[in-house]
C-alpha cells in the first residue's frame, strides 16, 4: 500500500470518528475540540488531494477563527453540558431523511462516474511527493491576485480595516461619570512640593 492511500484511509477514519463525536457528545466543549478536529483532518485530506490553498484556507477561516470563537464563547458562557434531553424517536424521522438525502446524492455522484466500468490501464497514478518541485495552487493564485487583481484586493483590504475601526468605535463607551487619570498633569508635577515632611511632638 502506497503512502498516500494509506495516509487518506487515517484521515478519513479520523474525521468520521471525530465528526460522530461532534454530534454524540452532551459537553459543549468536547464537541466544540473535537470539531477542530474533524476541521484538522478535513485539511489534511485536501492537501493529500492536491487541494493545498483551500486546505490552508480552511485551517486559517475554521479552525483559527471560527471554531477558537466557538470554543471562547462555550468557555465564557460556562456551557458544560447541555440541560435539553432530545427523544430519540423525535430526532429520528429527521436523521433519516438527511440520511437518505445525503446517501441519495453520494450515489447519483458514483452512478454517473460509472466506476466499475472503468479499466485499470487507463487510469494513472500520481504521486503528490513526486509533483512537489512544481508550481503549485497557491503560488499561481498568488501571482494572479497580487499581480492582475492587485487594486481588489488593496480595496478589500482597505475595507476590513474601516469595518474593524468602526466595530472597535461602536463598542467603546465614554463614560463621563468616573474618575480617570491624567498622565500629562502627572508628568508635568513639580518634584519638590510631592514630599512634605512634618515634625511630630511626643
Amino acid at each position: 500500500m502506497q503512502i498516500d492511500i494509506f495516509l487518506f484511509i487515517v484521515f478519513s477514519c479520523f474525521a468520521l470518528f471525530a465528526s460522530l463525536m461532534v454530534i454524540s457528545l452532551s459537553n459543549a466543549v468536547h464537541s466544540v475540540l473535537f470539531l477542530i478536529l474533524v476541521f484538522c483532518n478535513i485539511a489534511s485530506l485536501l492537501l493529500l488531494l492536491g487541494a493545498e490553498f483551500l486546505s490552508f484556507m480552511l485551517l486559517i477561516v475554521y479552525v483559527g477563527a471560527i471554531a477558537v470563537l466557538f470554543l471562547f464563547v462555550v468557555m465564557m458562557l460556562n456551557v458544560k453540558n447541555t440541560s435539553i434531553k432530545a427523544n430519540f424517536f423525535s430526532i429520528f424521522p429527521v436523521g433519516t431523511t438527511i440520511f437518505f438525502i445525503l446517501f441519495n446524492q453520494l450515489f447519483s455522484v458514483f452512478n454517473k462516474l460509472n466506476i466499475t466500468n472503468l479499466k485499470q490501464d487507463k487510469i494513472i497514478w500520481i504521486s503528490w511527493i513526486s509533483e512537489s518541485n512544481n508550481i503549485t495552487n497557491i503560488q499561481v493564485i498568488g501571482n494572479v491576485l497580487y499581480t492582475k487583481y492587485c487594486l481588489l484586493f488593496i480595496i478589500s483590504g482597505l475595507i476590513l480595516l474601516v469595518a474593524m475601526i468602526g466595530a472597535i468605535v461602536l463598542t467603546m463607551h465614554q463614560r463621563t461619570d468616573v474618575r480617570k487619570q491624567k498622565i500629562e498633569l502627572q508628568l508635568n508635577r513639580n518634584p519638590k512640593g510631592s514630599l512634605k515632611f512634618l515634625d511630630l511632638r511626643n
